[in-house]
């Protein structure tokens, strides 16, 4: 093993190698069924009939996921590392979602052919590398074993038109990033030491069909397609949501709290458990890009993929060490033993195991907005007046932490800056005299009427400690248009507005937040007020927004719950891997 693989193995926190040795085979040429070649590495360990890990990904086979791949080996398993089509060295054009399904499936058929392939396939890999694991499952047959899926979705659509807005910062960011990737080094190196002002300036700018000029440079094709917002056909193409059902590997999920995927990596789940299928759930504290993400996804997937493999290296009983189809290896389970959620516990610091998400148990409770800027259980009263506040997308409400691409301005903040603004307004609940324990869905409704029919509605939960500090925990945004919550008769509108699920403990002490606003700019791209199409809007016009809190129109916080008669374990860790897990246990 080499130094680089021994350091990262310790690192990561995996067990002994099971390999003494592993080698490299580098560019090997994959064919296509269109003539295309895709170049990948083979990283062999020195075992017979190793099952295998495929990693198909858009962001280069350079010296980290070569270390990575190499360590994954050292675990007892043939890793081939793929680039896909038209980034790296692989031929083609790269477009993003569109040949995923067919080159990933012909790799597959590549893996067949090869001697060293023991007819054990598992994959592995985050955000897109996950996606890439969709394209191929449903039709991969009985050779995939197991899949890990990290912060991903099977299906892009919806995360990029996130309550019907458009996930600026999001898109533009990885666009970025891939145009990057085929620019010189140096200058990548000094945009990224001076703090991307580049990608700063695009997403600031208007029309939003010239941000990637601004941005990169250069025209993104794929950019330009998903602001001029296509329909299902496009799309279509590009997902595979409705090939979810026929998916019979055994699906590991590793999720954040604060990650740009969670809401419609729970659908997955949702959908593989309407199936009858079993996928394990694990969601941690963790952004789309953070170490700790990284370092448990790779300690539980290798766990995983033993779980559902043979024992790597050992021959078949008619002496073929090889397999490849031929060997009689022990054979593995076909799903996991039992439906399992692991999910860390926000303000808390604790882990909890539950057989299914949500929760069985949790409970759906109103926390209402009051006049005063108050919040709690009661209704509102018949009268009050509403809570103003003026949007204006010259100064767009600016996104402070929450779900979002890049790590550094990612996660869990303190809003007290934000909060001070005048184009946001908090309702805020007296100290809690015991704690509220929220774990599952969360959803707000919020009466408006507004001074333009094109606006957005941007809700936030926070955790307001004894010392006033107020750290979301989870948000969401809602677009609204003249046929999207209509109008009553005195011009209010009934906003639904899902948030982002959540598992977290509100102590003794501190109080509950809610942040009602008109957007998070630039993770949501901003309301221009006017209707203009997304990609061409340039005027700009304010909105003056009402919050009506009173009984006749009595905005809610909807704040799924565990009734807080119930008794739970008392096992703490902040390693998901290392201490045991504090399981809920009905007791009311």
């Amino acid at each position: 093993m080499s130094v680089a693989s021994a350091i990262a193995r310790r690192v990561l926190g995996l067990p002994a190698p099971r390999a003494r040795r592993v080698r490299a085979h580098r560019r090997l040429r994959v064919p296509m069924r269109d003539g295309v070649e895709l170049i990948a590495d083979h990283f062999a360990p020195d075992l017979p009939a190793a099952p295998t890990v495929l990693i198909r990904t858009p962001y280069g086979r350079g010296f980290t996921l070569g270390v990575l791949a190499r360590t994954i080996a050292g675990q007892g398993f043939h890793v081939v590392t793929q680039s896909c089509r038209g980034t790296h060295d692989s031929g083609g054009v790269f477009e993003p979602m569109r040949h995923e399904r067919d080159d990933g499936l012909d790799t597959v058929a590549w893996l067949r052919r090869q001697p060293w392939y023991s007819g054990e396939l598992c994959t592995y890999g985050p955000s897109y590398v996950g996606f890439v694991q969709w394209a191929l499952a449903a039709e991969a047959g009985p050779d995939l074993k197991a899949m890990a899926t990290i912060v991903t979705a099977a299906d892009f659509r919806e995360p990029t038109y996130a309550g019907g807005s458009f996930s600026l910062d999001t898109v533009l960011t990885w666009a970025a990033l891939l145009s990057a990737q085929r620019g010189p080094r140096l200058a990548n190196f000094v945009e990224l030491r001076r703090g991307q002002p580049r990608l700063h300036r695009g997403l600031a700018h208007l029309p939003l069909r010239e941000a990637d000029l601004v941005a990169t440079g250069e025209e993104i094709g794929f950019l330009r397609d998903w602001l001029s917002e296509p329909g299902a056909e496009y799309w279509g193409h590009r997902g595979h949501a409705m090939r979810r059902a026929d998916v019979t590997a055994p699906v590991l999920m590793v999720g954040g709290w604060q990650d740009i995927f969670l809401p419609w990596q729970l659908d997955d789940y949702a959908a593989l458990r309407d199936a009858g299928a079993r996928p394990r759930l694990t969601i941690g504290p963790w952004t789309h890009g953070s170490f700790g993400l990284a370092r448990h996804s790779i300690v539980e997937s290798v766990a995983w993929f033993h779980e559902f493999t043979g024992d790597a290296g050992a021959a078949g009983a008619d002496g073929d060490a090889r397999g490849n189809g031929r060997g009689r290896r022990r054979a593995a389970p076909a799903r996991p033993r039992e439906a399992v959620v692991r999910v860390h516990l926000g303000g808390a610091d604790e882990w909890w195991e539950f057989d299914d998400w949500p929760p069985a148990g949790a409970r759906t409770r109103d926390w209402y907005l009051w006049p005063d800027a108050g919040l709690g259980a009661a209704p509102p009263g018949p009268a009050g007046p509403p809570t103003r506040f003026r949007y204006d997308p010259a100064d767009p409400t600016p996104a402070v932490g929450g779900p979002r691409l890049a790590a550094n301005v990612a996660g869990r903040r303190d809003n007290r800056a934000l909060e001070a603004r005048p184009d946001v307004v908090t309702f805020t609940s007296a100290p809690l005299d015991r704690p509220v324990t929220a774990v599952g869905p969360v959803a707000a409704t919020v009466h408006v009427r507004a001074g333009g029919e094109h606006f957005d509605v941007f809700v936030r939960l926070c955790d307001v400690t004894p010392d006033g500090r107020s750290w979301n925990v989870c948000d969401g945004l809602v677009r609204v248009t003249p046929d999207r919550f209509p109008p009553d008769g005195d011009g209010v509108r009934a906003v639904h507005v899902d948030l982002w699920p959540t598992a977290h403990r509100f102590l003794a002490g501190h109080r509950v937040r809610v942040q009602v606003s008109g957007g998070a700019h630039p993770r949501f791209a901003r309301n221009t007020g006017t209707g203009e199409p997304l990609a061409t809007a340039t005027r700009l016009r304010p909105v003056d927004i009402e919050v009506r809190t009173d009984a006749r129109y009595p905005s809610a916080l909807h704040l799924t719950e565990l009734p807080y008669r119930c008794r739970y374990g008392v096992g703490r860790s902040t390693s998901p891997r290392q201490a045991p897990v504090s399981r809920p246990r009905a007791s009311m």
